[in-house]
């Protein structure tokens, strides 16, 4: 299906050496994770460098995937130990909430720092992420206060600062970073879809098929009303779904304009909620050790 879509521009690959140059600054990552791909938006370089330091997954954009999903992938984190918590926009959450989940794996090492006469100092995280991920907008939630760039396209945060949540609770914010070269095209293919990459780099009408491809079952009902399909139409090639979607949006043979149109209609929930990992995928992954 199309061109190899690959993405990473030069302040990508600066922002990957100072995180490698930051992380021992730190003693707890938060990688922040889309929660419709949270396997797909994890990103290798993060385990990369930040090694054994402690983790705590926030998946945002809960509103717009599968409830269900998030739960199953919530249980899955547990299961393993690993810290997890999904949000979204209009969540409640704040600094309690985090330090909640990061306090019983640090409460050790921050023992063994007071019994050494070490002065008591809040925790220290650094926030990493996919672009467009959402990351900016949870720690501006973190912080109570607009201190990061926010933005609804890839690459709004260009450098890192460091922002105060509390008196227990510092965090260092970094750029959206994607690896040099994805795994898959799969994997490209749906951050794509999701928005983490430049539209620029990738031609609309391959990741509206892809999204079609994978919407047929899941989001039927959703494609249906929003476009006017009957089931007949379902019978369809994905290729002739996509110019029958087309002609139904008014947009007589545009398909790249309806393709354009489709991708922003999935992104913003009006096909509804969806997730195009599953905890079932990590069987067939490399990052199943995640």
């Amino acid at each position: 299906m199309g061109v190899n879509i690959q993405w990473f521009p030069g302040h990508m690959a600066k922002a990957i050496r100072q995180f490698e140059e930051n992380v021992s600054l730190v003693d707890i990552v938060f990688e922040i994770l889309d929660a419709r791909i949270p396997l797909s938006s994890m990103n290798p370089e993060v385990k990369r460098i930040s090694g054994d330091k402690p983790h705590l997954y926030i998946m945002t954009k809960r509103d717009l995937a599968d409830e269900k999903q998030t739960r199953e992938w919530l249980e899955y984190f547990d299961s393993i130990g690993q810290p997890a918590m999904a949000v979204d926009a209009k969540t409640k959450f704040g600094t309690n909430s985090v330090l909640s989940k990061i306090n019983p794996i640090l409460k050790d090492k921050l023992a063994r720092e007071e019994a050494k006469g070490m002065k008591s100092r809040p925790i220290r995280a650094v926030s990493v992420g996919v672009p467009n991920v959402g990351k900016s907008t949870v720690l501006n939630r973190l912080v109570n206060r607009r201190a990061a760039q926010v933005g609804n396209r890839p690459g709004v945060t260009k450098g890192q600062q460091w922002l105060k949540s509390s008196e227990k609770l510092e965090l260092l914010d970094t750029p959206g970073i994607l690896w040099p070269k994805f795994q898959s095209q799969e994997i490209a293919n749906k951050l794509a879809l999701t928005g983490a990459i430049k539209e620029s780099v990738y031609s609309s009408d391959d990741i509206a098929l892809y999204a079609l491809s994978q919407f047929r079952t899941s989001l039927h009902q959703g494609l249906a009303e929003r476009y006017r399909l009957s089931e007949s139409d379902f019978e369809l090639s994905d290729v002739d779904l996509l110019l029958k979607i087309t002609k139904q949006v008014g947009m007589q043979d545009d398909y790249m304009r309806a393709s354009d149109r489709l991708i922003q209609d999935a992104r913003s929930g009006k096909l509804g909620g969806f997730t195009l990992d599953s905890v079932a995928d990590l069987e067939e992954s490399d990052n199943a050790d995640y």
